[in-house]
């Protein structure tokens, strides 16, 4: 039987001071790629050393790439140049990151060599053909296991041309994957959204010297483009503030301030969301660090309403609906999801598992085909099974906060993935919160 951390909280909780939350995971991982095909050096501040972005910095490395960290949240990185990345030894494991493999595709697609991408089992049942079948359009040689799953071969030696590609779904990391895959290519390649999704490889290929042609819904790269490596201060991760931005503003009392957040427009969506169920969020200190909107978040607990949950932003919160779902529960009157078909193929079905969970604490929760209808009114303890995802656990967390009984959240070593220090920031704001580990069941790995 192999071990299993469960979260243990308790009624009674609330939250209160100041704190600070980790770097940005799509920031931190986007430094290490960009800064490993520049030219000289990347030094990135406030890099979160989580398990994903520690699997994209042992890939780089692996590829022959020079990276020290001086500290656990300082990386820096002398760049090898568009073409100066060499064969790994072996298959690079990219444990749970889908942000990892979607985005490499795309850098590797256009490589000398040959590459093997792989995944533990969650990673290995999530599609990967929505960025193989493009960029095999655009001249790369992809292996994949049926059905377009991992683990990947992305043949060397393709000559890549550009293309012009409409998303299909809006998905930042597909757009990333073919911006970095253009880079390789002969011509431009374009890529158009039907919604806008978060612009963090943009941005950072713009500081590091590229010239993209924009507008509202189409970025276009041109092909050989040369970067040049560039100092980056990460902000803090918006995806993490959620869940204190959930538990303070659904407990009337609560008052927390966090600090140097990442409010990037195509990541604010939680923001906007949870102001329309009534919270009380004030933005302060807006400010850019590195190319990237900064400010300090004061959330104030209050009375929260349901609402519809509009679909320009649903792209906007993609990541963030587990925190959202329990604002809902907690809320007075209905909440409706719709348009969010992509939260079934996240790190698990993120709309079934979160309905189930929800169901064990008393919740009346009904899923559909792309969202979710939850009857707001509060939740009784009660058990409820992570199935190893990292976003309902830490969700699931902050719903002891309003639950009227001990809530055991199973499962929940993966929130490693992301917010290694999750417990140590929510205790010292006030969740009475209790990580102790226990045994596996057969078969439930």
């Amino acid at each position: 039987m192999s071990a299993r951390l469960d979260y243990r909280i308790l009624p009674g909780g609330g939250l209160a001071g100041e704190i600070v939350v980790p770097g940005d995971k799509s920031v931190s991982h986007r430094a290490l790629m960009l800064g490993a095909i520049a030219e000289g050096e990347t030094r990135a501040e406030n890099f979160l050393a989580s398990k994903d972005c520690l699997a994209t910095l042992d890939a780089m490395a692996a590829m022959g790439v020079a990276i020290r960290r001086p500290s656990p949240t300082r990386v820096v990185i002398q760049g090898a140049g568009l073409h100066g990345l060499r064969a790994p030894a072996g298959m690079l494991d990219l444990g749970n990151s889908g942000t990892s493999m979607r985005l490499l595709a795309g850098l590797l697609a256009g490589q000398s060599f040959t590459s093997r991408l792989t995944g533990d089992e969650s990673l290995r049942r999530r599609p990967m053909s929505r960025v193989t079948e493009p960029l095999t359009e655009m001249g790369a040689r992809i292996e994949t296991r049926p059905g377009g799953l991992a683990p990947l071969i992305i043949h060397g030696g393709s000559t890549l041309h550009g293309i012009r590609y409409t998303l299909p779904v809006a998905s930042a990391q597909v757009k990333s994957c073919l911006l970095l895959a253009g880079l390789y290519a002969e011509g431009e390649t374009e890529i158009r959204e039907p919604a806008p999704t978060r612009d963090h490889t943009e941005r950072m290929l713009r500081a590091m010297g590229a010239e993209l042609r924009q507008d509202e819904t189409t970025v276009a790269v041109p092909g050989g483009a040369r970067l040049t490596g560039t100092a980056l201060q990460v902000p803090g991760d918006i995806s993490s503030a959620a869940f204190f931005l959930v538990g303070a503003s659904m407990l009337p009392g609560s008052e927390l301030r966090l600090t140097q957040v990442g409010v990037n427009p195509t990541r604010t969506g939680v923001i906007k969301i949870l102001q329309r169920m009534g919270a009380n969020i004030e933005l302060s200190n807006l400010h850019e660090q590195g190319g990237e909107p900064v400010a300090d978040l004061c959330v104030r607990g209050g009375e929260l309403h349901g609402i519809h949950i509009p679909p320009e932003l649903v792209p906007l919160a993609i990541d963030e609906f587990p925190a959202v779902f329990i604002a809902a529960a907690c809320a007075r009157g209905e909440t409706r999801l719709e348009g969010a078909r992509e939260l079934r193929v996240k790190e698990s079905d993120r709309i079934q598992v979160m309905a189930e969970g929800l169901q064990a604490l008393g919740v009346e929760a009904s899923p559909t085909e792309d969202g979710i209808v939850i009857q707001g009114g509060g939740l009784r303890g009660g058990q409820v099974d992570t199935q190893g995802d990292h976003r309902i656990a830490m969700a699931f967390a902050m719903a002891g906060l309003r639950a009227t009984g001990p809530v055991e959240v199973r499962d929940c070593a993966n929130v490693e993935t992301s917010f290694p220090s999750f417990v140590e920031l929510a205790t010292a704001a006030g969740l009475p919160l209790t990580a102790r580990w226990g045994e596996q069941a057969p078969g439930q790995a």
